[in-house]
Parts: C-alpha cells; structure tokens; sequence
C-alpha cells in the first residue's frame, strides 16, 4: 500500500470511517456502496484500478465487531469471491432462482454461547473411582 494511496482514502472517507476501517480490516479503502445484507453488513466495491490491487476491489464491513466469515450470506459470497458479476441486489438470476421453501441464512455459532452442545444419554462405560473417605478412629470394616 503507497503512502499517496493511504492519505487520498483517509480524504476520501473521514477520520472516523478511517479508523473504523483500520480497526476492523487494517486498511483504508474509499469505494460504493454495493448494498447491505439482512444481518445489517455493508457491501463495498472500488473498480479503479489505481487504487486498489486486483482481485481486492470488493470488501465486506461487519455489524458486529467478531468478524467471521459465517456472517456473510452465499449470495454475497459468491459475488465477494468473483463468481457472479453483479451484486444480488440487482442480478435477477439471484432475485428469481430463490426458492420459496428456502430458510433465512443463519450464521454458524460455533465457539459462541450459542453453539449446539450435544449431551450423552448412555451409562459410562468407565465409571470413575470414588474413595470412601472415613473420619479418623472409626474402625474399617
């Protein structure tokens, strides 16, 4: 990243989207405004070659401060990985081949409070020793 770069996006954006970036992603980068997902995430996009290196032109914000790539939805996705052309917002191959049986996307909670914790129901087969404690005096039986 080149110092001239660096400063015309801090212009371009703000101080505070700029710190807000550079906590969140480490980088200043000045794009528009794609569109945003039901979990509130913003979609970026910079098609001048002069300011960002290909292949990273486009780039999500996350609400929420635990960044996870579960957060992001498969139609997003695959328009950040390069495989559709148009965002869903404005593809209508997206927009129609949506099922009506289709669930809402939900992250994986996996290493939150949320995770699913499976619990056994069957007797251990290894049953750990418990000593029998016996107050000092009393006769063994």
């Amino acid at each position: 990243m080149s110092f001239i770069r660096y400063v015309r996006n801090i212009r371009r954006t703000g101080i505070k989207q700029w710190w807000h970036q550079l906590q969140y992603i480490g980088d200043a980068k000045a794009g528009t405004l794609v569109g945003t997902d039901q979990f509130g995430n913003k979609y970026f996009e910079n098609l001048n070659p002069d300011d960002e290196v290909p292949g990273r032109h486009r780039w999500v914000d996350f609400t929420q401060h635990y960044n996870n790539a579960t957060q992001v939805p498969p139609e997003w996705r695959s328009w950040l990985s390069h495989i559709r052309l148009q965002p869903p917002t404005e593809d209508a191959v997206v927009q129609s081949l949506t099922p009506s049986w289709k669930a809402p996307w939900v992250e994986t909670l996996t290493g939150t409070r949320g995770a699913y914790r499976s619990y056994n129901t069957v007797k251990p087969k290894i049953n750990a020793w418990e000593p029998k404690v016996i107050t000092r005096g009393e006769a063994r039986p």
